[in-house]
């Protein structure tokens, strides 16, 4: 079994802002796969589904970005899962709009959520679906950026991309993020390289 997990905020203030791309990230897995909507547990949203054979369950924690590990920590438990069993979807400020990497381990880089989740589980040893949401322009306090909306042509490019995104859950949820990585460079390479 794998978590899949979406890294905001709760409430309608913060809904469509660029902190809460892994929860939008996560409904269209969710409507995509047709997955289970259980309810509220484990301090977020939850519920249950299977990509490609494989069981899986979904996780929107509820606890505020800076405390999802209060979340996430309790389902991985409750399911007896090791953190490479864990694949968080969440927005990433040194990445441009639209793009997306995909990494096992490593550092938090600042990511509030990130690191929450490392402490409750012990381990960075959990994939990550980083997608990118931009820096802000000089000046700008990124704080303030994260919790903004996307303006528009933004908004539609980052529409594309998610919806492209569970054409490789399959790979990811095998642990293939090579080849992942290599499926969504094929169709999302710009149009002059095609």
């Amino acid at each position: 079994m794998k978590l899949l997990v979406g890294l905001g905020n709760p409430g309608a203030k913060y809904q469509g802002t660029r902190h809460n791309i892994g929860f939008d990230a996560l409904a269209i897995m969710v409507e995509r796969f047709g997955f289970s909507t259980v309810g509220d547990r484990f301090d977020g949203r939850f519920g249950t589904g299977r990509v490609a054979g494989q069981p899986v369950v979904w996780l929107c924690p509820q606890t505020y970005m800076n405390l999802s590990g209060k979340s996430v920590g309790p389902a991985v438990h409750f399911y007896k899962l090791a953190p490479e069993d864990v694949v968080v979807f969440h927005d990433d400020l040194d990445l441009a709009c639209g793009r997306i990497k995909m990494k096992r381990g490593g550092g938090h880089g600042g990511h509030n959520g990130l690191k929450s989740i490392q402490q409750v589980l012990s381990s960075p040893e959990f994939i990550r679906i980083r997608l990118g949401i931009g820096r802000p322009p000089a000046g700008t306090d990124p704080a303030r950026h994260v919790l903004e909306r996307f303006v528009a042509d933004e908004r539609m490019r980052l529409d594309g991309v998610l919806a492209q995104l569970p054409d490789v859950l399959p790979l990811i949820l095998e642990g293939d993020l090579a080849g992942a990585m290599n499926q969504w460079g094929k169709v999302n390479r710009p149009s002059s390289q095609q």
